[in-house]
């Protein structure tokens, strides 16, 4: 025998409304916050682009007028250069560094936990305090070079940091300080994942250590090398504090990047519409490289 449920009993009840609607409550104000303070104001920046906006915001649209000024910048063109040399020695570096750590770490040696800290511990700083620590090392009158020469080497010279050709890899340095801890904390989870028979298996079979790692190990770490491959690549194209600090875009604008462009000509040369075509431009390139992220991180939870 059957019992029909009622149509009244079937009816949410008030705290059942209440219950079901309390989360969405708590993150509407966050929501229109985000909403507001962050979608609201790249809309209105790419609007500012297509104007001739100068010390205020200006509405005489003139098109994509500022983008073909930016193209017509030699200044923009050498920090777009510069970003290309700093972002691919960053990112290389900092994954064979955090590579090669990690895998010194996997061999379970001695006081792991206190490496491990030691090696994370950059990461825990502002671009601001690296740059400003590495440019006291970098200064030719009292850092490196300086100590180097106190111990006898009078022709030791390190003076990266003020020529125009060499200041850029001095970001480098410092970035990579910075940033290769955290990509060993990625390829440290990432190797305690795998499954030890694999490893056995490889050793039984007589590869050696370093082979069993390229050959088997590495290959199996390819989503780790993509996570941090887009996560370094989004920090190098947002640099702009490790540049203030460190080298200020000088000698000259010899290590400008595009976020260090898109500040000098928004705010201190009074030219909003040019420094918010960059500033698209650069988002462009963020997009770049997270919506390939996000797809691989969405296709391989669908499939996985």
């Amino acid at each position: 025998m059957t019992h029909s449920i009622s149509p009244k009993a079937r009816r949410p009840t008030a705290s059942g409304r209440l219950q079901a609607w309390l989360p969405r409550l708590v993150l509407a104000p966050s929501a229109a916050v985000i909403l507001f303070f962050v979608y609201g104001f790249m809309l209105w920046t790419f609007v500012l682009s297509l104007t001739s906006s100068r010390m205020l915001p200006s509405y005489d649209f003139v098109g994509f007028g500022q983008y073909a000024r930016l193209m017509a910048n030699d200044r923009w063109w050498v920090a777009s250069t510069n970003l290309m040399i700093f972002g691919a020695l960053f990112v290389a570096v900092c994954l064979v560094i955090g590579a090669l750590l990690a895998i010194l770490l996997d061999q379970k040696i001695r006081q792991e936990g206190a490496l491990r800290t030691v090696y994370l511990y950059p990461m825990a700083l502002s671009f601001i305090v690296t740059g400003v620590v590495w440019k006291w090392l970098l200064n030719p009158q009292l850092g490196i070079e300086a100590m180097v020469q106190g111990w006898g080497f009078e022709s030791f010279r390190f003076d990266w940091i003020v020529d125009p050709n060499m200041a850029i890899y001095t970001l480098v340095i410092a970035a990579v300080w910075q940033a290769s801890g955290f990509v060993m904390a990625l390829f440290l989870a990432g190797l305690r994942g795998i499954d030890d028979s694999i490893v056995k298996a490889a050793q039984l079979d007589g590869a050696s250590l370093p082979r069993i790692y390229w050959r088997v190990v590495m290959p199996c770490l390819r989503p780790v090398v993509f996570s941090a491959v887009m996560i370094l690549a989004h920090i190098a194209i947002k640099s702009f504090d490790l540049v203030v600090a460190l080298t200020g875009g000088g000698p000259g604008y010899a290590t400008d990047l595009p976020a260090t462009f898109m500040y000098t000509h928004a705010f201190n040369r009074a030219q909003i519409g040019l420094g918010s075509a960059s500033a698209m431009l650069m988002l462009g390139g963020v997009l770049a490289i997270l919506i390939p992220y996000l797809y691989s991180e969405l296709r391989s939870r669908r499939y996985g």
